[in-house]
């Protein structure tokens, strides 16, 4: 059966939401072509940018399908989007240039039907939307599962980086933070007004909560984590909250959350 024949017996709506205005009427036009009712979300520059600010949009355009750009730019991470609009009946294939497994695995735990790289030819996009259409798996169970786990595993791995950056003391996070920003330890102490030797002392203790072995890895690890020192109010708030939590348990919360 040809891609026209699925389309003209298809009661759903295609919906692109893509950044890259190229490949996006490049899409459309090949999509409407095949005789699939297609509409494109336009990405207007606005000053409040956010996923949540094209849900409605989208939704006016009573889409069956959506196809998803990963990375939209000024708008942030079409991820974002994935679960409101499974939660409205709406199915939702992600057309991305990421190669990242994990983050495939976030699309499928949050409810996208397929992910479909961005450097796959169009053939590759309208078989998932004909399998769709036809009531047929797109992607293996096994293959999601395996996406899902590892998913999972990159986020444990993450929330105990961050349980273990938590537990830095404000020093220590702000001599990080420093390290972060390229400064060394000599020009860290004369920052502070305080001896080298003392600075020395809290990247060995910075080292030791981290588990690492060089100021590099424990910087490299720290940007991984897109983390940042916290403000003093912002201490105070985190020391009343594990006054009696055990970071195991803080762990435990975050991945059940």
């Amino acid at each position: 059966m040809t891609a026209s024949s699925f389309a003209r017996n298809a009661p759903t709506r295609v919906v692109l939401v893509e950044d890259h205005s190229l490949f996006a009427e490049s899409l459309q036009w090949a999509l409407s072509a095949e005789g699939y009712d297609v509409q494109r979300v336009l990405l207007d520059p606005v000053a409040d940018a956010r996923p949540a600010r094209l849900l409605p949009a989208i939704l006016r355009l009573t889409p069956g399908l959506v196809l998803l750009d990963l990375d939209l730019g000024q708008y942030g991470s079409g991820l974002d989007l994935v679960r409101p609009l499974s939660q409205q009946g709406v199915a939702v294939v992600v057309v991305t240039a990421s190669r990242d497994q994990a983050r495939w695995g976030e699309c499928i735990a949050h409810g996208a039907r397929s992910v479909v790289p961005k450097s796959s030819a169009l053939d590759g996009i309208f078989v998932a939307i004909r399998r769709l259409l036809d009531g047929r798996v797109i992607m293996p169970a096994g293959e999601r599962e395996e996406l899902v786990r590892c998913w999972r595993q990159q986020r444990q791995t993450e929330l105990e980086l961050r349980a273990r950056l938590d537990y830095l003391t404000q020093r220590e996070a702000e001599v990080l933070g420093l390290l972060m920003a390229g400064k060394q330890v000599s020009e860290i102490a004369k920052e502070r007004f305080v001896a080298e030797s003392t600075v020395r002392t809290q990247v060995k203790s910075i080292l030791s909560k981290l588990q690492v072995s060089s100021q590099l890895t424990a910087v490299g690890l720290a940007h991984k984590a897109n983390w940042a020192p916290a403000s003093p109010a912002e201490w105070a708030q985190k020391r009343r909250a594990r006054s009696h939590v055990t970071r195991s348990e803080l762990v435990e919360r975050e991945i059940a959350g």
